[in-house]
This record gives structure tokens, sequence and C-alpha cells, in this order.
């Protein structure tokens, strides 16, 4: 006999197995380093929370979600500055199956991704497009002229093992390319470090 799951009620949907603070040690993001001016693999370590928020209501939409932060430093740059921080919010429209991440990215970005999900779904994987007007990309000046973002994927998996797994595929039109379109990817897997709930302390 097949055993049946029993759980909470689960506001947050597939969001739920968030909230906490996460650790994460096995990250590689390829990407172009101007520097070097090559395309080349880092490796790096990510810290990362997801907080819940109030209820959201726009109109007839009601939203539960999350804000969270996550920084990243290459292995070897722990003790500097993170090469890598985003802030954002994780919204979940039960009525509309929707996920909706808006996400602001150090370096002058701003993505509204969207996901079609259920409330128990353990993948939700993201996209968004320049010019849709409801998952959209914005990107400053500088960027519009020299590394283009022509698309943004992602995924979020929430492992048997109670890890978390998130990755990406960026596609950038690069000028120190020569024009040409190259995809920047990151993944990494995080394990959750602090639980937010009253009895926490107890663990």
């Amino acid at each position: 006999m097949e055993k049946q799951e029993i759980s909470g009620p689960q506001k947050l949907g597939p969001l739920t197995p968030l909230v906490g603070e996460w650790e994460g040690n096995v990250g590689v993001d390829l990407s172009y380093h101007n520097q070097d001016d090559e395309t080349s693999k880092t490796t790096y370590f990510e810290k990362a929370w997801f907080k819940p928020i109030p209820i959201q209501e726009n109109g007839k939409q009601t939203m539960e979600g999350l804000t969270y932060q996550s920084k990243a430093w290459r292995h070897g740059e722990e003790a500097m500055a993170p090469f890598h921080d985003e802030v954002g919010y994780l919204l979940w429209d039960k009525v509309r199956g929707q996920v909706i991440r808006s996400v602001v990215f150090g370096r002058g970005i701003a993505i509204q991704a969207g996901a079609d999900a259920g409330p128990h779904d353990r993948e939700i994987h993201f996209k968004a497009t320049p010019g849709d007007p409801s998952y959209g990309i914005l990107q400053n000046k500088y960027l519009m002229e020299r590394a283009r973002l022509m698309s943004f994927e992602s995924t979020f998996k929430f492992n048997d093992d109670g890890s978390f797994t998130h990755s990406s595929d960026i596609v950038l039109k690069l000028e120190a390319l020569g024009g040409t379109e190259m995809h920047h990817t990151d993944i990494n897997t995080l394990h959750l470090v602090k639980r937010y709930h009253p009895g926490s302390e107890f663990q």
C-alpha cells in the first residue's frame, strides 16, 4: 500500500520548502571574464535566506510570498566582497497556478520571471524575455550596449534529501565576442542551516 503524505496548509504552495537560511559550497558559474578576455568556469560558495512576507492583494488577486537575498563568493575569495548579490520576491498565485520571481541583481539588472506550478511541485521553471509585458528583463544602458540579455531561464529543484538546487541559463549578446551570443550558466545545491519557526531553538 502506498504511503500517503500528510502535510500542513502549505499556504506558500511550492515555495514552502524554501523558508529558512541556506548554504551551498558546490556552485559552478560559467561566464565571460572581461579581465582575462575568456569564457571560463568559476566555483563558488553561496549563502541565501528566504522569509515570508504579508499576504499581497491586488484587487481580487491574492498572493502569498517570500522575500529573499543571495550572495556568492568565489572559492579563495570568501573573506572578500561577494562577486554576486541579488535580492527579490517569490510570489505564489494559487488561483492561476503561477509562481512569480521578481529579482534585482547588483549590476543594474531587474528581471520578473514567471512559472506555471502546482502547490506541491518539486521543480519550478522560471522564464523571462525582453519586451514581455509580464515576464520581462530590464538592464542599464551600458549592458544594453555591451552585454544585452536575450533570455533568462531558471529552475528551482527540491531534492529528496532536503537540499535545494537552483540553476540558470542567461543568453547574452556580447560585444566583446563580436556580438555573438553566449550562455552564462550557474548551478549550486544548498543545504538548510537554519529554520524559521518558534521551535527552531530546540533543534
